[in-house]
């Protein structure tokens, strides 16, 4: 199957995982923590339609290996570019690139990836820096909802995570 968008990317926290429900032992590695509601279905509509995916959080590794796991969705992620894991946290370039260099994406393609996140200043500053489609996902209250400056803005907005399949649809005709 050819897409015009070549990948997803995507983060975890209030992007695919609620961060208020979050469980934490006594570090900051986090148990357990429930998904938004329709982010489980997204990801395996996304895997049904062959995107090639990518988890680009910031965080212990063990936090997305606990919690995505725990929904049976930590392997459906064709690679992972994890901070701890990258050494640099978003915005920085590295963990995108990361990401995309596990996929085989040519910096000449990245204008057909998708990065989905809830956080303008790391999400989609990051992603707009490199030359990505950045989709923020205007769901939770724990971020700021307004730009700080341009490179802020991003490509495009949705509220819930399966809006993205509308998004994408619309993308591909």
């Amino acid at each position: 199957m050819h897409h015009k968008i070549l990948a997803v990317l995507l983060d975890s926290g209030d992007t695919l995982v609620d961060e208020a429900t979050e469980i934490r032992e006594q570090t900051e590695i986090v148990l357990r923590a429930d998904l938004i509601p329709g982010a489980a279905q997204l990801l395996r509509e996304l895997k049904r339609r062959a995107y090639p995916l990518a988890l680009v959080a910031d965080g212990p590794a063990q936090t997305f290996r606990n919690i995505l796991g725990q929904h049976a969705l930590y392997d459906l992620f064709d690679t992972h570019a994890i901070s701890e894991e990258v050494g640099v946290n978003k915005p920085h370039p590295a963990i995108y690139r990361a990401a995309l260099d596990a996929l085989g994406i040519a910096p000449a393609q990245y204008a057909q990836v998708l990065m989905v996140g809830n956080n303008l200043e790391r999400d989609v500053q990051g992603a707009n820096a490199l030359g990505l489609l950045s989709v923020w996902i205007d769901w939770a209250p724990r971020r700021p909802k307004v730009p700080a400056d341009p490179s802020q803005q991003p490509r495009y907005t949705i509220k819930t995570p399966l809006e993205l399949l509308t998004l994408l649809d619309a993308l591909e005709r």
